[in-house]
């Protein structure tokens, strides 16, 4: 690969699953490591920081992250609700610059690794790590035993600096995974999009609900998100929706073009629901998405969810629904 001072990028931006994946003439490069789950405001802060760094250096960046997510490997069953797809948070990475998304495997030996073997075998001799950028509060190694103390110990004896980022906070909230997780299950999207830095995205598959929003005179998408996905509290959102892909016309819906929708979370108590679902009502747009992959980005909570005493009741609910919706969309287009 030959990276010289004189490069500030890598021609094309990477992605590896895994170390065996690293270039056998891989030079050295500034890797910053973390789950990155949301790529909210703090996770942003730590990759702009990083691919500072190897601009500078001029050689390349690299963000680490891991699948599937630590604690389910630390602690089985205790998986927390997923901000983010993998492939939408390096999507996220690479639009800050990052040149090498890199999904390390989390698995049972890895997480036996101690910090001294985890620094050396991966960073140092696999990696060739010139610089590591982390939060304050990164932990690494079997037991969670490694700190940035220990990193910067370990940097001194093998040649590789440690940055060791402070938390990015805002009225006295410090910006967390865990915290916006808090946010999106109280429903409170307008602080999760504060954190985030944009509005939380539901990703998924149209699939075939029961039909009843057509029959209803609003037709929905009914979007199966993957195992994990953080979905809000129950209620009626204003969200904006888009077909993932690009240019691919259906009905009077474009993929990659991103539209005004209602979008209901909950089990549709009026009619004696138990499935909880993610209903999509795309505004003043009719389109075939079955078996479509789309995201639903969520602006703000409308109202809870209902149980109203009569299918004309709920007409009308949904009604002043999609008016409030368009009117809240058309207030914040800048809002991504």
């Amino acid at each position: 690969m030959n990276i010289g001072a004189r490069h500030r990028r890598l021609p094309l931006v990477l992605r590896w699953r895994g170390l065996d994946e690293v270039p056998a003439d891989w030079g050295r490069c500034v890797l910053t490591i973390g789950v990155f789950d949301g790529v909210h405001r703090g996770h942003a802060q730590l990759i702009s920081r990083a691919v500072a760094a190897a601009r500078t250096r001029g050689i390349p960046s690299v963000l680490m992250t891991f699948d599937p997510h630590p604690m389910e490997v630390v602690r089985p069953g205790s998986h927390p609700a997923q901000l983010t797809t993998l492939a939408r948070r390096a999507e996220l990475a690479e639009e800050l610059g990052i040149d090498v998304f890199c999904v390390m495997p989390f698995t049972a030996e890895f997480m036996k690794l101690t910090p001294e073997r985890y620094a050396h075998e991966i960073l140092v001799e696999r990696l060739h790590v010139a610089e590591v950028v982390v939060g304050e509060n990164f932990t690494f190694g079997k037991k969670a035993a490694g700190n940035v103390d220990l990193l910067r110990q370990i940097g001194d004896r093998f040649g590789f600096a440690v940055d060791g980022v402070t938390l990015l906070a805002e009225h006295a909230v410090t910006f967390s995974s865990t915290y916006i997780r808090s946010c999106v299950d109280a429903g409170d999207m307008a602080a999760a999009t504060e954190a985030l830095g944009r509005p939380h995205r539901v990703e998924g598959v149209v699939v075939h609900g029961d039909g009843r929003g057509r029959q209803l005179g609003y037709p929905t998408a009914n979007v199966a998100p993957p195992m994990y996905a953080a979905i809000p509290a129950d209620g009626v959102y204003a969200a904006w929706f888009t077909v993932l892909g690009h240019g691919v016309d259906l009905g009077t819906v474009t993929s990659g073009e991103r539209y005004m929708a209602a979008v209901s979370v909950g089990t549709n108590p009026t009619f004696s629901g138990r499935t909880r679902t993610v209903e999509a009502f795309v505004l003043d747009r009719e389109a075939d998405l079955y078996g479509q992959h789309v995201a639903v980005d969520l602006v703000e909570r409308l109202r809870g969810m209902e149980k109203f005493d009569s299918v004309d009741d709920l007409i009308v609910a949904m009604g002043k629904d999609a008016e409030r919706a368009r009117a809240i969309l058309a207030a914040s287009e800048d809002v991504r």
